[in-house]
């Protein structure tokens, strides 16, 4: 529900593919790590034409939303002022209502950082203890007494995550109560024991959303009504209810090759406390306000809220406290949050040191190239926030250096939704990832390298031999390990790959097949297109899961359907065009 695009694949169209992050992103957090490498760059000259911010905003924007069929909403403040807010692009097609400020949009996992700070007011008030165990308040559900509070909102709980499930979106679209949707995860075998791992969570949420009803004795919307929307003045956020949907709210699309369907509708009774809040910029602002200016939650409370969980060496995951990620663009720090689901997507940052708000929400999953709200917001906060970065100390490259480790790098790593390629030539290292430009990396410590084009950072990993056998990769707030893949890889002709590209029936679905410079692409219906690699030359697999596609010749030598393998089961996929 909104924040880890991690490896950002997320086949989800009828449950036949989902990643550990499978509801896209209102059950996501943060930003696309390995697909945002280049999205922390401020906007070219050609971008921000005009004498300021907002006329750059607007050029970029306007443009960008004309040749897409989706809107955007932007709003960027700094020291309780707002610099600019404005919309861009359709809220509705059909209608042609235009996307205004007043735009209402569901905002996925950003509503994550509600439902903790819930739980830490009721903290405050005595009500209940981030040490409390979930046996406290769910006795039945199995491993209750070993899993706290906090294991919930930090994703270290260890319960399975129900967007993982590979029949959630088969269900996604009727209404459930909480009751029923906790019995729908229940039963579900544990990733890991309590605090020994990292997994972003919806389940916890879910769980953590129902505590704050328990104790509070109300429905978690209404507890977040009176805890906060009234309160704070914040008239256009609550609970999506798709039965009584609120006016002025945006309708939610699918964009693919340029064109858009109106996407899989939710009932947000699925969501709950991981995502099931809609709101608006100028609201999403008075709460970055309150929130960080102490009107919401006590220092220690907010304290908290804003540390990174430790996790236990060697495992990955995000540096987030509860419901909120520590990151930097451009060297400036950042506490923020994403979301997303089928047809919407969202961004709320806040940087401390600039008390600066800068948050977009737009009605698309996934979005049109460029309009991707993370990568929006942060190319305006390192556009609004330049002659602050123009003041930070530069990464300093490492003088002792030795070339001649440069070649132990050389290789390909498994970066799940694409292979990052690392070179040595000349006495320099470079990187390039699958479908992005090669860049050279710079060495800042024995294995370890910087991008300057971007706030990212890697670390070679090397086994007892002294042989490097991974890439610790580090960028907006997420880390995970890459390991470096052993042996040839399969090459393709473009004659092959010609052959193979086309559209597939995946059941109610279709799966795209196409190919750019050398690489083999799959977008399933109202999903990201995302790479697919060769372990031969008929058979491809996904990085992000664990899912196959062996394709069929016939005697005519011309492809004539997929064969999909994933969690034990096998379908074919004729081809149709």
């Amino acid at each position: 529900l909104g924040m880890m695009r991690a490896p950002i694949l997320t086949f989800v169209s009828a449950g036949l593919i989902t990643t550990p992050m499978s509801a896209f992103s209102l059950l996501r957090p943060a930003l696309p790590v390995i697909c945002l490498l280049l999205a922390a760059a401020p906007f070219s000259a050609a971008e921000t034409k005009g004498p300021d911010l907002a006329t750059g905003i607007k050029m970029r924007l306007t443009e960008l939303t004309a040749a897409n069929p989706h809107g955007i909403a932007v709003l960027v403040a700094r020291d309780g002022k707002i610099v600019y807010e404005g919309g861009f692009g359709p809220a509705d097609t059909e209608a042609k209502t235009p996307v205004t400020a007043a735009t209402k949009f569901r905002i996925g996992s950003i509503s994550k950082q509600f439902t903790a700070a819930a739980v830490l007011r009721l903290a405050e008030d005595g009500k209940l203890a981030l040490t409390d165990t979930l046996a406290k308040f769910f006795p039945d559900f199995p491993g209750a007494e070993k899993i706290t509070l906090y294991q919930l909102l930090t994703h270290t709980s260890g319960i399975h995550s129900f967007t993982d499930k590979p029949d959630f979106l088969t269900r996604v679209a009727k209404p459930i109560t909480p009751a029923e949707l906790i019995a729908y995860f229940r039963g579900d075998k544990p990733d890991f024991a309590p605090g020994a791992g990292f997994h972003y969570n919806n389940s916890a949420y879910v769980l953590a959303g129902e505590i704050v009803a328990k104790v509070t004795g109300k429905s978690f919307g209404e507890a977040l009504r009176d805890l906060f929307f009234t309160p704070l003045g914040m008239k256009h956020t609550g609970v999506f209810n798709n039965a009584t949907p609120p006016s002025d709210m945006a309708k939610g699309y699918s964009v693919n090759e340029g064109k858009s369907t109106a996407a899989l509708d939710w009932d947000m009774s699925w969501a709950g406390g991981a995502g099931a809040l809609y709101s608006t910029v100028g609201d999403l602002f008075l709460w970055n306000e309150a929130l960080h200016g102490g009107k919401v939650l006590k220092p220690e409370s907010l304290r908290e809220m804003t540390t990174p969980v430790k996790l236990p060496e060697g495992v990955d995951g995000m540096n987030g406290g509860c419901g909120l990620v520590m990151s930097e663009v451009e060297g400036l720090r950042v506490i923020s949050h994403s979301g997303g689901l089928n047809g919407w997507s969202s961004d709320l940052m806040w940087l401390p040191d600039q008390r600066c708000t800068v948050t977009a929400l737009t009605n698309a999953m996934p979005a049109a190239p460029g309009l991707e709200p993370a990568g929006v917001t942060r190319k305006i906060a390192a556009k609004f926030l330049e002659d602050d970065i123009k003041k930070l100390p530069k990464p300093k490259e490492n003088p002792d250096a030795n070339p001649a480790a440069l070649p132990d790098y050389a290789g390909q790593y498994d970066y799940k939704g694409a292979v990052m390629t690392v070179t040595a030539a000349d006495g320099h290292l470079f990187a390039q990832l699958t479908g992005q430009p090669k860049y050279e990396i710079f060495a800042s410590a024995p294995d370890n390298f910087f991008w300057k084009v971007t706030t990212a950072k890697v670390e070679f990993v090397r086994d007892d031999k002294k042989a490097v056998t991974a890439a610790r990769h580090t960028q907006n707030g997420v880390t995970f390990t890459a390991p470096k893949l052993m042996g040839p890889a399969v090459k393709l002709t473009a004659e092959r790959l010609a052959a193979l590209s086309g559209k597939y029936q995946y059941g109610p679905a279709v799966m795209t097949v196409s190919h750019e410079e050398g690489q083999l692409y799959a977008q399933l219906t109202g999903q990201p297109k995302m790479p697919v690699f060769p372990k031969s030359g008929d058979e491809f697999e996904w990085r992000v899961v664990k899912a196959s596609v062996k394709f069929v010749t016939g005697a005519d030598g011309k492809v004539t359907k997929a064969v999909h393998s994933q969690n034990g089961a096998t379908f074919d996929a004729p081809k149709i065009e």
